[in-house]
Parts: structure tokens; sequence; C-alpha cells
């Protein structure tokens, strides 16, 4: 190298040198180096910490020998402000020729021979560049991945305990034992555990698989939520008690309106096809009087919301019932007001000498006033006089 040469040479090596240890500290003040660094750690991410250790630790090696090699060059090159063919051949060996010496104990079994184990490796600076850019790569990918998962799992886990702190609280506000709670607890616990202790280990597709946690963080939620239902029940049990009782009382007086309406369609109504009215007040009843015997708050709640809704499907069953009973009077009434409203027609087409129209109506009406009434017969018979009164007109205006 010229003087000129030489001196390019060491700036540039001197901003590589600034820029690889920056990268270094960097890399050791990320997140999950530190994360790495202080923990104790099995299976998959002990290994992993095992080889971000390694690398780590000989990037710096390298990087030492790397610094002291361009030292020795600056070194040189400021003791020598005009430096001779001597020096300036020092200084090429320096900065350019296999001047880094690695200790023999560093240099890989796979990079020795048999003859070169005892003495070492030797390389330049670039070759001692190139041969810590791989090393950094890697540990910096294998730091980054221990954050990804760590962060995501860490993340997820303060999620569920969260809702364990809570579930756990409204519990002891309550009182009494939960063993669903408990089993839940132990084993947030222990999925905690692996969490810390080997967050790689959790991985699928390489990101975190929080499939574990999020199914206990859906449990603890129905937990929590049910204590939630059992702490407002403590808060308002006599209000709900008096509105299951309020529901059941009305509940009766449907099932009493619809008994009633049946009798009278199985006795106005020949043959009806007339449902059956469910009556489960009194069992309803029952069960309200074991609530208000009491017990745990949480297996109330439980109770009282399952009779909330017995009562209010019971009670709209027994109306949507009653309606459908009614409805058999109600067709009987259509029918007679049908055929009155016949009869006028008929009358102001001046039919109402029309003998044969007559007998018609008759039979009709004894059918529709009769009980029980033949619905179906007195249908047939309603259209039957409809129709005549029909051709009667017709007949006339030909």
């Amino acid at each position: 190298m010229s003087r000129d040469e030489a001196d390019r040479a060491l700036a540039h090596l001197r901003d590589e040198k600034e820029r690889i240890g920056s990268a270094l500290l960097e890399l050791e003040d990320h997140p999950g180096y530190r994360l790495l660094k202080g923990a104790a750690v099995d299976g998959e991410t002990r290994r992993v910490q095992a080889g971000v250790q390694s690398r780590v630790s000989e990037l710096w090696a390298l990087f030492d020998l790397y610094g002291r090699v361009l030292g020795a060059a600056e070194e040189l090159r400021a003791r020598q402000p005009r430096p001779g063919q001597e020096q300036l051949a020092r200084l090429t060996w320096l900065l350019a020729g296999p001047s880094v010496e690695l200790p023999a104990e560093e240099v890989p079994l796979e990079r020795r021979t048999l003859l070169s184990a005892p003495s070492g490796e030797r390389l330049t600076l670039q070759a001692a560049v190139e041969r810590m850019t791989p090393l950094y790569e890697e540990a910096a990918r294998s730091v980054a991945a221990v954050d990804a998962v760590w962060s995501a799992l860490l993340s997820r886990l303060a999620e569920v305990e969260a809702e364990r702190r809570a579930a756990v609280a409204l519990r002891e506000t309550l009182g009494g034992a939960d063993p669903g709670l408990d089993g839940l607890v132990a084993e947030l616990a222990a999925a905690a555990a692996a969490v810390r202790s080997d967050p790689m280990g959790l991985t699928s597709d390489g990101r975190a698989d929080t499939a574990r946690l999020d199914a206990l963080h859906a449990s603890l939620t129905a937990v929590r939520r049910g204590l939630e239902e059992a702490d407002r029940l403590r808060t308002g049990f006599d209000d709900r008690i008096r509105g299951v009782a309020d529901v059941l009382e009305r509940l009766r007086e449907a099932e009493a309106e619809a008994l009633a309406r049946r009798d009278a369609v199985i006795a106005k109504i020949a043959a009806p096809a007339v449902p059956e009215v469910p009556v489960v007040s009194a069992a309803l009843a029952d069960r309200l009087a074991a609530l208000r015997q009491g017990g745990a708050w949480d297996a109330l709640a439980e109770r009282v919301t399952g009779l909330e809704r017995a009562a209010d499907a019971a009670l709209g069953e027994a109306r949507d019932t009653a309606r459908v009973i009614q409805g058999l009077l109600d067709r009987r009434e259509e029918l007679r007001g049908r055929l009155e409203g016949y009869r006028a027609k008929a009358a102001r087409l001046g039919l109402a000498e029309d003998s044969g129209l007559a007998e018609i109506y008759e039979r009709a009406r004894g059918l529709l006033w009769s009980s029980p009434c033949d619905l179906r017969k007195a249908t047939v018979t309603l259209s039957d006089y409809q129709k005549t009164i029909t051709s009667r007109t017709k007949g006339a205006e030909r």
C-alpha cells in the first residue's frame, strides 16, 4: 500500500469498527437479549439461549482481536508520519494480511487440520468481519424471535391473570368454595410457569402458540361472569324473587284462562282439534319455594336465572295455547257473521222468498247455533249457500 492507500484503509476500518461496536451494543441492549441473559430457562429456550450466548461471546472475541490489530496499525501510523517501505509493508500486512490470529481453542473443530489445530487460525480484518456477520445475523434473528414470542405470551398471560384475579376477588366477596375455579387457577399457574421458563417451546410455525392461554381466558371469563351474576343476585335477591313470583301469578291466570277456553271449545265445537294446556305453574312454584330457602350465591344465581327463563317460557306458551284454542270459537263467530251477511245480500237481490235458499240457510244456521257445532259441515253448508245465491243472481240476469 502507498501512504494514501494506507490512510484511506485506516479511515474505512475505523468507521467499520465503530459501526460493528454499535451493532453489538444494540444487540445486547435489545429486550429479547436482556430477557435471555438473566433468565433461568429450560427446554427449547435454553437451547436458543446457549446458542445466542455462544455467538455473542464469539462476536466479542473476534471484535476484540479486530480492534487490537487495528489499534496496532493506528499506533504504527501515528509513530511514522512519513512511513518508509518497511513501515508500509507492515501496515499493509496489518490492514490487509492475515493479521488476526485466533487462539487455538477458538478455532472450530470443523476448520482444524491435524497439524494446524495447536497453532490457531489466521484471518484478515475483512475475513474477520465476514466471520462476524453471520454470527451477528443468527444471534439477532434468535433474539428477535425470542422477544416476539415472549412478548406475545406474556401479554396474553397478563390478560388471563387479570381474569383470574377478578374471579378470585369475586369468590372471596361471595364466600364459599368453587372447585372449578380452583382447578383453573392451578392450570393457569402451570401454564404461567411454562411461559416463563420455556416460551420457545410454546410456538407454532415460529409464532407464539397462545391456544392454552386462550382456552383458560375463555373459561375464567365464563366463571367471572357467573360470579358477577351471583353478586348481582346477592344485592338484588328479593327483587328477583318478587319478579319470578309475579310471572308465576300471571302464568297461573294464563293457564286457568286457557283451560276455561278449552272446556268451552269442547262443549261448543264438535270433535275439535284442541291442544292440551300445559300446566306447570305448580312445579315452578315449588322451585321458587326452594330458592327462598337460600344457599351458595353462585349456585342460587344459576337456579334463579333458570327459573326466570322457565317461567317466561311457560307464560308465553300458555298464552299461545289460549290464542289457538280461542281461534276455534272465533271461527264459529266468523261463520255466523258471514251467514247473516249472505242472507242480507239475498234479501237485497229479491231472493228472500226463495225456498231453496231458505232451506240451505236454516240448515247452516242449525249447524252454527247448535252445541257442539260441527265447524266442518257448517263451513261446507255456508259455501253452498253462497254459491246458490251467486247462481240465482246470474240466472236472473240472463
